[in-house]
């Protein structure tokens, strides 16, 4: 059976999720469905969190929503456009960061934000003054005329964040955007994604780390194998587990998906 994630009240979701399907051919293992036909939909003000171990296909499904790959199966829209026949105008409705998001390191801060702001639509006479937007916003003045490859992995995140942002779209994916940071750049990027959602945009956020998703997520989905085995706000899956801690919570799900597939237990490492 297809897994389903509980579904939002009616409020004109800008992302809709139905049946999607990624599979991957290898000539070892044969089929392997990263994706088996999931559903979900999002709406604006909302940070809609995927969770799951190595392999469970988070990644995958983001990649897909962001026209990276193309399902196998399935359908989903963004802002109403569909992936398979519209994927071009879904490239202009998000934008989609994760912390493989390469940069060009010949360019500066700057040029980087004025490039991604032109290929993605941005007015040509509004450029100039987005750019300099961004880097007000996020705090990269300092460095902005400094070529990218001589920047800290923290800086170079920032830019990624703020060229991700740059042609202001709706909708934002971002994939482990806190990976390599340390502890005050993290908490910067967990204080400009809150504000992206409190101004209205709709946020798919994947992370391994527990306290991120605690924090941030209005709704939570719980990924296995492809499939979604939970998804809520963190109180109900909390009242429906007797289980306080996101952790827990995550342990329990999996471990019941393993149970019901026949598959030994063993400890779960969340990525």
């Amino acid at each position: 059976m297809p897994s389903a994630c509980s579904l939002i009240p009616p409020v004109n979701p800008t992302v809709i999720v139905r049946d999607l399907t990624k599979v991957f051919y290898d000539d070892s293992r044969g089929e392997l469905r990263a994706v088996d036909g999931i559903n979900f939909d999002c709406r604006p003000g909302e940070i809609f969190g995927l969770l799951g171990a190595n392999g469970a296909g988070k990644t995958t499904t983001l990649r897909v929503l962001a026209t990276i790959l193309k399902p196998t199966a399935g359908r989903a829209t963004v802002m109403g456009h569909d992936l398979a026949t519209a994927p071009e105008a879904v490239r202009r409705s998000l934008g989609f960061s994760s912390a493989t998001t390469a940069l060009y390191p010949r360019l500066t801060a700057r040029e980087t934000l004025d490039f991604f702001a032109r290929i993605n639509g941005c007015p040509a006479e509004r450029v100039g003054a987005r750019v300099e937007e961004l880097i007000d916003r996020f705090g990269i003045g300092a460095y902005a005329d400094v070529r990218v490859d001589r920047l800290s992995q923290g800086m170079k995140q920032k830019v990624a964040i703020a060229r991700t942002v740059a042609h202001d779209p709706p909708v934002l994916i971002f994939d482990e955007p806190t990976v390599g940071l340390d502890v005050l750049n993290a908490l910067d990027m967990q204080k400009l994604i809150a504000a992206f959602r409190d101004e209205g945009k709709t946020i798919l956020f994947s992370t391994h780390i527990m306290s991120e998703a605690q924090k941030l997520c209005d709704r939570i989905a719980i990924i296995h194998q492809g499939r979604i085995h939970a998804c809520d706000t963190l109180a109900s899956l909390r009242a429906a587990t007797g289980l306080y801690y996101l952790e827990d919570i995550f342990v329990h799900y999996v471990e019941q998906s393993r149970s019901q597939a026949g598959e030994s237990p063993a400890s779960t490492s969340c990525a």
